[in-house]
């Protein structure tokens, strides 16, 4: 499947700023069944933009704006072709324990099995890993681990109400369990501890979530989305997005992989000045039977209204600092 996809962010000021520094994560990643065929990032002012990788394997797009400015505005364009996966097996073999083992002694994944900014072991989290019946890392051998996991993800999406803007950026895993709402970033981190605490890697992956015509999905459209990624020997990583209680598929466009939410902002920066600061973000995921050409009605789009308003994503999708 073929998409279409255009990020816009923009800083509003409410006085002039003299200097913005910010890096981006949004071009999708090329691996696996999912390859980047497309993407370019404008910003506004104009700027030298440049890009390099960080150690997850993550596009990095940074810039620097030196001189005074009221507003900024970032626009992210991307062409991705994404092809379905496999059915997955319903088991994995009975030596799956021992295969992950003989894995996790390469030392590769120590990141994805220890507790991470967002992604902390708490008392809450301890109490509603017994609330569902989570196994310990101990009790957990005696379980498919395959198994466990889609158990957990089904679990989750069950346990924990969808309400938008029901948590911040920078909530804790606390804040959606105490509540029990939460948006798709406090149900990935809520996964992640819990499968981490089974002794089995997980990671957080940030990305779109295509909306399907008739198709209910708790995720806000017109917004970035969160889910996880687990890794099982002889399959390698595998997509729960617990959000919907689904695998994750043909609809969803990874743009980069970490621990946490703290290391995939789509948009992070800091700007000097006495000023506040005003957030737009929007997101647009078209579909197509085949690549696009180069000019397309999403580039000439108009965005006027966009830029009016202050729609938010579930997580806000954006981070700057005053500096």
């Amino acid at each position: 499947m073929f998409y279409s996809i255009r990020h816009l962010t923009k800083f509003r000021y409410s006085s002039p700023v003299s200097e913005s520094i910010m890096e981006l994560r949004m071009q999708p990643r090329s691996e696996g069944l999912q390859r980047c065929l497309s993407f370019q990032v404008e910003v506004t002012p104009r700027t030298r933009v440049q890009t390099y990788r960080d150690y997850l394997g993550n596009v990095v797009h940074h810039f620097d704006v030196p001189s005074a400015h009221r507003y900024l505005t970032i626009i992210g364009e991307a062409t991705v072709d994404v092809t379905p996966a496999p059915e997955l097996p319903r088991q994995l073999d009975k030596d799956a324990w021992r295969q992950l083992d003989a894995h996790l002694e390469l030392g590769d994944f120590w990141e994805m099995l220890t507790p991470s900014h967002f992604a902390l072991w708490t008392g809450m989290i301890e109490a509603f890993a017994q609330e569902l019946q989570v196994p310990s890392k101990e009790a957990a051998r005696s379980h498919d681990p395959l198994q466990l996991v889609s158990g957990l993800n089904s679990a989750i999406y069950g346990a924990i109400a969808y309400v938008p803007k029901s948590t911040r950026v920078d909530s804790p895993v606390d804040d959606a369990l105490e509540s029990r709402r939460g948006v798709c970033q406090d149900y990935a981190h809520i996964m992640i501890a819990l499968v981490r605490g089974m002794g089995i890697p997980c990671r957080y992956v940030s990305g779109y979530l295509f909306h399907r015509a008739g198709e209910t999905v708790r995720s806000t459209e017109g917004a970035t989305h969160a889910w996880v990624e687990v890794y099982f020997p002889n399959i390698g990583w595998v997509g729960f997005d617990p959000t919907n209680n689904i695998l994750a598929g043909e609809t969803h466009v990874r743009t980069a992989v970490g621990r946490d939410y703290a290391d995939v902002p789509p948009t992070r920066g800091v700007f000097k000045g006495s000023a506040s600061s005003e957030l737009t973000v929007a997101v647009r995921v078209a579909p197509s039977d085949k690549p696009p050409p180069p000019e397309t009605e999403m580039e000439s789009e108009d965005w006027s209204s966009v830029l009016q308003e202050k729609p938010e994503s579930d997580n806000q999708a954006a981070e700057q600092q005053q500096q």
